[in-house]
């Protein structure tokens, strides 16, 4: 009865899509972008974003959907996670990850100006705890069409910088987690998913943006 009633509010989740022709128009591009002015104009005007059930943008190529990635940052250290066998994705399990956040849901009906920034921000403090006062910027966007995963979403990358290391998790899907030097992120890059692989062949620019 509960892995049905788990079932049946999966099956219920709508998630923040765009248009795979609306990135296509703007530009399609491969791994990363810091030109984020070109896009998130487009991407995050309320014209062009709709919720769709996440069963169904799973599947379904010609959808994006847009997906907060939290990297964060406490002086020249980042904060590393391994996700965990309760992970939503299966496809992810024990990987590690830089990248913190998740699927927008439809959960701000009356504030769907901001729906995104408000969304992010509260499926990040959902994941972990932070130190009052952390600030955080939009440095790059991630497109990965080479895996399956890849191919359904669209990564909009922050780099959130902490006054202190103090940063914990809330879910059990994050294990593991610690802040980690870019050598010693470096040295597990094939213990990484994909996108903070990307994320790392190219973090001097994000960081010096954020």
């Amino acid at each position: 009865m509960l892995a049905s009633r788990a079932m049946n509010a999966k099956d219920r989740e709508e998630v923040l899509v765009v248009d795979r022709s609306l990135v296509e128009r703007i530009g399609m591009f491969q791994g990363l972008t810091l030109d984020t002015d070109r896009y998130l104009v487009e991407l995050l005007n309320p014209r062009h974003y709709r919720f769709v059930a996440r069963h169904k943008a799973e599947q379904d190529e010609s959808l994006k959907q847009l997906i907060p990635y939290f990297l964060i940052c406490h002086e020249s250290r980042i904060w590393c996670y391994v996700r965990g066998k309760k992970s939503g994705e299966d496809r992810l399990v024990s990987k590690a990850s830089i990248g913190i956040g998740g699927h927008i849901n439809n959960l701000d009906e009356n504030l769907f100006e901001d729906v995104y920034s408000r969304a992010a921000i509260r499926e990040l403090e959902e994941e972990v705890s932070l130190p009052k006062g952390y600030t955080h910027k939009i440095v790059g966007l991630l497109n990965d069409d080479l895996t399956p995963v890849g191919r359904v979403h669209l990564g909009v990358i922050h780099v959130l910088k902490v006054t202190s290391p103090d940063v914990g998790k809330r879910e059990d899907v994050i294990t593991e987690s610690g802040f980690k030097t870019l050598a010693e992120l470096r040295a597990m890059n094939d213990r990484m998913e994909t996108w903070s692989q990307i994320c790392l062949e190219q973090i001097d620019g994000l960081l010096a943006r954020g």
